[in-house]
């Protein structure tokens, strides 16, 4: 049998993310196409991210003439997780394509796992909830007997008869991911991805993942992939494969995606060892929490094994608001853990949060100070985004009227009623954008450092403040707190 896979992640459907010039290879993808190919399924990729229109899926149908098609979206990209509607749109249009061909149709994705009924009203024969590899092998085995083939006994599946909705168990997740086939690689064209990295930002850097699933409990954040289980790959495993694929592609720079990064005891000094007895020298980026980054031996090994950026899940400079999201954080972590990872020269980066609910204009004035004081090597700015299966979205469910997901990475719409208005935080995440890089230009200029963010001092301080009387004017305390 001929397995055609896709994803539904199109760049050019999310301009701010082309701009950005970051593009990943869909790694999910290549883990699941690996685990049919280990068991004799001949596979295609349809790697669509760099095209411009869904409908280019018809001639890798035409030319493979696959048996079954499965848009498999890539569960450690973040983006994915974000169900913006641009990519629903493009997924339905390729079902559509593959329906009409009467070619069986397989989805896993977050989107997919919060609409069923949307996803099989548009083509889709079975959806995957959960962990998703040992799923589709068993639907893939089961459409291979075609009429000896019984849904109803695979675990983790959902798909409809006669109108009606029906969910098997759930899967257990993998808790070796070592046993996982390593990814097909084979499968990408990477010409694309290192130019774009190149001509971008003058290196090429790949995505890997170490483990999956968090077990942290941030009352805002969607898992309907992985869940709260946290699960790894052995330090020395993934020190081989990062071996192995730097000789293949040139990679000079590495995104490890996972949600916690090193989170099982001694795996930071076991990967450290590896990767230092192996002669691997790379630099490399990862995700993490405050409280994790306060064991000054943690961030030794970090900084060793080549970290060169933590980025930290800060969220707000209120206690307040971390509280009423279930963070588990405190302010006094975030200030703690930046000051020990400069103290290694490790860059500290702040992903932040506005307009979760009773967040007040004095709550946002304690995230900007913070950013001022503590001043991190770079910030990431989003408002607060409700998506099923979170306590956060149960809360704020009936407000979501007008829309439920945002169309792009850039939409940055309010869906529910927060303390202020849509236009108020779209000009607020610019403001501190802009604000941020006019003070690390000012610190360029005083260190007599000259690089282009120097230059464009001035440029962000008029944006500065052109964006803060926008903001004063919907909310005149801002001139008080911003």
């Amino acid at each position: 049998m001929k397995v055609l896979f896709t994803h539904s992640y199109f760049l050019h459907f999310d301009n701010k993310q082309l701009k950005t010039r970051t593009p990943f290879p869909p790694l999910a993808t290549l883990y699941a196409a690996s685990v049919l190919m280990e068991n004799g399924y001949e596979v295609k990729l349809a790697d669509l991210q760099f095209s411009s229109s869904s409908d280019e899926i018809t001639q890798h149908i035409e030319q493979f003439k696959p048996d079954v098609f499965v848009i498999y979206d890539d569960s450690f990209n973040y983006l994915t997780k974000m169900c913006l509607t641009n990519m629903r749109e493009a997924a339905f249009r390729m079902q559509k394509i593959a329906k009409e061909k009467n070619i069986p149709v397989i989805v896993s994705s977050s989107d997919a796992t919060d609409h069923l009924e949307k996803y099989f009203s548009n083509g889709a024969n079975y959806i995957i909830i959960g962990e998703a590899e040992q799923t589709l092998l068993e639907i893939v085995n089961g459409i291979k007997k075609k009429n000896n083939f019984d849904p109803a006994t695979i675990n983790g599946l959902a798909y409809s008869i006669e109108n009606k909705i029906v969910k098997t168990s759930p899967r257990l997740v993998l808790k070796d991911l070592d046993h996982l086939p390593l990814p097909a690689w084979d499968l990408i064209d990477i010409t694309q991805y290192k130019k774009t990295w190149m001509d971008g930002h003058g290196y090429f850097s790949i995505n890997f993942v170490t483990t999956r699933g968090c077990p942290y409990k941030c009352n805002w954040c969607a898992k309907p992939i992985y869940g709260n289980r946290y699960n790894s790959h052995s330090p020395q495993n993934i020190a081989e494969q990062i071996k192995t694929l730097q000789a293949k592609f040139g990679f000079t720079h590495i995104w490890f995606a996972d949600d916690i990064f090193g989170l099982k005891p001694n795996w930071l000094k076991e990967f450290s060892t590896a990767m230092n007895e192996k002669n691997i020298k790379i630099k490399y980026k990862i995700q993490s929490r405050a409280d994790l980054l306060l064991e000054d031996e943690n961030i030794k090994y970090l900084a060793e094994s080549g970290c060169d950026e933590v980025w930290i899940g800060a969220e707000s400079g209120s206690q307040k608001v971390l509280d009423a999201m279930d963070k588990g954080t405190t302010i006094e972590q975030i200030k703690e853990a930046t000051a020990l990872l400069k103290k290694h020269h490790i860059k500290p980066c702040f992903f932040l949060q506005f307009g979760y609910t009773g967040e007040l204009i004095e709550d946002i004035g304690k995230t900007v100070l913070m950013v001022e004081e503590l001043k991190p090597h770079d910030i990431g700015i989003s408002v607060s985004y409700p998506l099923p299966g979170t306590k956060f979205y149960d809360k704020v469910k009936q407000d979501l009227v007008e829309k439920q997901n945002w169309k792009d990475s850039d939409d940055l719409h309010l869906m529910f009623k927060s303390t202020y208005r849509s236009d108020f935080y779209r000009y607020l995440q610019r403001f501190v954008h802009y604000k941020f890089r006019k003070t690390q230009a000012l610190h360029l200029y005083k260190t007599n450092t000259f690089n282009k963010r120097m230059v464009l001092g001035p440029y962000y301080y008029l944006k500065q403040i052109d964006l803060k009387k926008k903001l004063v004017k919907l909310e005149p305390e801002a001139t008080k707190y911003l």
